[in-house]
């Protein structure tokens, strides 16, 4: 039999599955797994890990998780990685969706075929009373697009400059708050990861080109191909967002001649040697002296997770920072 694993951010899941048993019965193989606010990418991962290691198949395994691009799609798309062959994910999770899924495994032994299959039920799930609301689907004629010819180099779009919609330090990069909030926000055409290491694992780079919302391209460059890129007048009329795992490598950006202005600064994780400078940010020395070199080359920074919260002080989060460094250095 299949295995079925629900994810979510907050109880999501878990109401779920509740509701989907008390209308098909009590379920075998099958989990729901959720991340609480206090957590992060690791331990929904473990979960999902521990799930899976308790269903009698591990062959075939398919993942509903509430919103594509988020950390409970994002972790399970790690674990999909390593199965390419049978194992699925979909997201957008409603009851129908999942009503769905466990009617079909009955019948049906292979976790990817199952996820072609509760596509349209979970769409069918979506309607409106009185029928006049829902939105008339308009029937578009598949369109032939001519293969695209590369430009050629030296070639002037717009006027040759790129723009830079948003540059954020995020240890997470493209994530759910990124997919859900600062890209609607800011409607970049293009997500842009600039980090040596990143560009260099297949597995990462694969997961956040997986992770960009519908029309939105994702990438993952090394910092010295962002700045060819930013000196490249074939992006004129790009509007990127640009993602940067930590300060020192936006400094270093900078510095190449990337012309940043503003930081919006998101999450910092923390590691070993980090002291925390508030609920998200963790910091250690280098970063520190990072921030204020970024600070004298006269970049602006936005401390704000989503665009919803009030921009926090910068100034006062680094004076934390630096204090706690002092006495831990003592």
């Amino acid at each position: 039999m299949v295995g079925i694993v629900l994810a979510s951010h907050g109880s999501f899941a878990d109401g779920i599955a509740e509701s989907a048993q008390m209308l098909f019965g009590e379920q075998t193989n099958f989990a729901h797994v959720i991340l609480k606010p206090e957590e992060g990418p690791d331990d929904v991962r473990g979960k999902m890990e521990k799930a899976i290691a308790s269903f009698d198949n591990h062959d075939e395994v398919l993942f509903i998780v509430d919103l594509w691009g988020g950390t409970p799609f994002n972790q399970a798309n790690g674990l999909v990685e390593k199965h390419p062959d049978q194992w699925a994910i979909v997201s957008g999770m409603n009851l129908p969706m999942v009503v769905e899924a466990l009617t079909q495994r009955l019948n049906v032994q292979s976790a990817r075929a199952i996820a072609t299959a509760i596509v349209e039920p979970a769409r069918d799930g979506v309607k409106t009373k009185p029928e006049s609301l829902m939105p008339k689907m308009a029937v578009v004629a598949p369109a032939v697009v001519a293969p695209k010819k590369a430009i050629p180099e030296g070639t002037v779009i717009g006027d040759g400059h790129i723009k830079y919609v948003l540059a954020r330090i995020d240890s997470r990069l493209l994530h759910g708050q990124v997919a859900t909030g600062w890209i609607p926000q800011m409607h970049p055409d293009r997500v842009i990861v600039v980090s040596d290491a990143v560009a260099k694992d297949s597995l990462r780079k694969n997961m956040i080109r997986d992770a960009a919302p519908h029309g939105v391209k994702a990438h993952t460059v090394p910092l010295k191909k962002m700045e060819e890129i930013a000196k490249d007048p074939r992006f004129g009329n790009t509007h990127a967002l640009l993602l940067f795992e930590s300060p020192e490598d936006v400094l270093r950006a900078i510095k190449a001649g990337v012309d940043l202005k503003k930081i919006n600064v998101g999450s910092m994780s923390y590691a070993e040697g980090d002291v925390n400078a508030n609920n998200v940010l963790s910091m250690n020395q280098a970063d520190v002296n990072a921030f204020h070199e970024l600070a004298k080359l006269g970049v602006q920074f936005d401390v704000r997770k989503v665009p919803s919260d009030n921009p926090g002080n910068m100034n006062a989060i680094l004076k934390k920072a630096q204090s706690l460094l002092d006495q831990k250095n003592k």
